[in-house]
Formats: C-alpha cells, sequence, structure tokens
C-alpha cells in the first residue's frame, strides 16, 4: 500500500513539492485537503483541540500523530507524550519536528504492556476504527492500553448532512464513509474512515463499559468526548 498521506507531508515539511492532497469519496466530487493543516501550531488550533489537549494526563499518547503538532504541543507544556503513527514517512517528520517519543505501528499492533494515562486523537482520529465492528474492537484494545484513571479523549461528528439530515438505518452504519487518498499522480487503496454520531457512540461505549463524558459540541453536531473505563464490558 502506498504510503500517500505520508509523502505529502514530508514534501511539505521539506518544500519538495506544490502537488496538491485530494480525497476521494463515494458522497461526491475529490475534495481538496490542505497539507498545512497538519502543521499548525497551538495558535491556530481550534476551541475543541485546545480543550482536548487541556484534558491530557501524565503519559500520553497521541493516536494517528500526523505531522506530530499535538505531541510537540504536549511535550512543550512538560507531558510524557508519545506520537503514535503508523505512516513510515509521516513518522520521520515527526521526529525532524522534534518529538522524542514515536511509534511507528498500527494501533490495533500494539504491545499493551506499556500503558499509558491517556490515549489522545484528534481531527476525527476515531475514524481509524473504520466500521462500528472496528469501533467495539478500538474500545477494547484502548482498555488495555490505560492505567487506572486513565482517560480516552477524542472528537468526531454526525454526517447526516451528506443525507440532507435523513441518513439511511440499518447496515452499514451510514458514519462508515469510503475514502481513497490522491496524491502526485499516486492513490491509496480505498479505505473505511468512522464518522460517529453522539448517541451511537454512547450505546456502543456502555456496552463496553465505558463512560462518556461529553466536553464539547458545536452547532454542526461537532464533538469532544472523555471517555473512562468504568467496568467489565457488557455481555
Amino acid at each position: 500500500m502506498q504510503d500517500v498521506l505520508g509523502q505529502a507531508i514530508a514534501d511539505y515539511y521539506h518544500m519538495t513539492s506544490s502537488a496538491k492532497l485530494w480525497v476521494h469519496s463515494h458522497h461526491g466530487p475529490r475534495e481538496l485537503m490542505p497539507v498545512e493543516t497538519y502543521f499548525r501550531n497551538a495558535d491556530n488550533m481550534p476551541e475543541l483541540e485546545w480543550i482536548a489537549l487541556q484534558h491530557c494526563r501524565g503519559r500520553v499518547m497521541d493516536i494517528g500523530a500526523g505531522a506530530g503538532s499535538h505531541t510537540l504541543f504536549l511535550q512543550q507544556t512538560g507531558l510524557h507524550a508519545t506520537a503514535l503513527e503508523i505512516s513510515p514517512k509521516a513518522a520521520t517528520v515527526i521526529e525532524a519536528r522534534g518529538v522524542k517519543h514515536i511509534r511507528c505501528q498500527d494501533f490495533f499492533a500494539i504491545d499493551a504492556r506499556k500503558k499509558y494515562d491517556t490515549l489522545l486523537l484528534l481531527m476525527n482520529g476515531i475514524g481509524l476504527a473504520g466500521t462500528i465492528e472496528g469501533l467495539h474492537a478500538f474500545l477494547k484494545k484502548a482498555r488495555t492500553l490505560l492505567r487506572p484513571g486513565g482517560r480516552l479523549v477524542f472528537d468526531s461528528c454526525d454526517v447526516a448532512y451528506l443525507y440532507n439530515g435523513q441518513p439511511p438505518k440499518g447496515s452499514p452504519y451510514y458514519g462508515e464513509v469510503l475514502y481513497q487518498y490522491e496524491y502526485r499522480r499516486m492513490r491509496s487503496d480505498w479505505f473505511h474512515w468512522l464518522f460517529i454520531d453522539r448517541h451511537t457512540m454512547g450505546r456502543i461505549a456502555a456496552k463496553e463499559g465505558w463512560n462518556v463524558k461529553l466536553l464539547y459540541k458545536d452547532k454542526f453536531d461537532h464533538y469532544l468526548v472523555e471517555c473512562t473505563p468504568v467496568s467489565a464490558p457488557a455481555s
């Protein structure tokens, strides 16, 4: 599989290409993904991200770190922050930007012997779960990575607007969106990226034994939550 997003991030950092990164989906024409978004500094982070960063404690793992901007900010505030990034090219950029702790690995393949106090996913990083089934698996895995008293912090949104506010019911869930990256005549494989509405998220979290606290929401159904394990998953 071509590391399309990683290549775009690396080219932007090293200023070796002015090519544009495009995102294809089955919901309309391709859309431009500004690569500079991955490099924004603290002054350019939206309110939701500021709130999320303020809820990070102890040892933090920034999952799907991209170019490492959030990890770098947390590191600069004195926290022990680890960037988890599956893209080798992006991981190299994260290191070049000064992040001290980096793991280039798939989240689901992480050894659970090392524990964290906070698992952070921003820019709808929870989307890596891909599907509703994948979200159940994600929450099970996340539980094994947290120390007692730890928390999971992430944002997502309801994409009912793609269906004029009336999304289809049943399976597959309407927030399981298929995407493909395009950059410099390269295309990634198609992949599922999950957007999970708050009601469905709350139901799944409860079944997996997590307490959910809403930290932020806006008029566009974009929200931020803090989740903490409270019990064994329901049967």
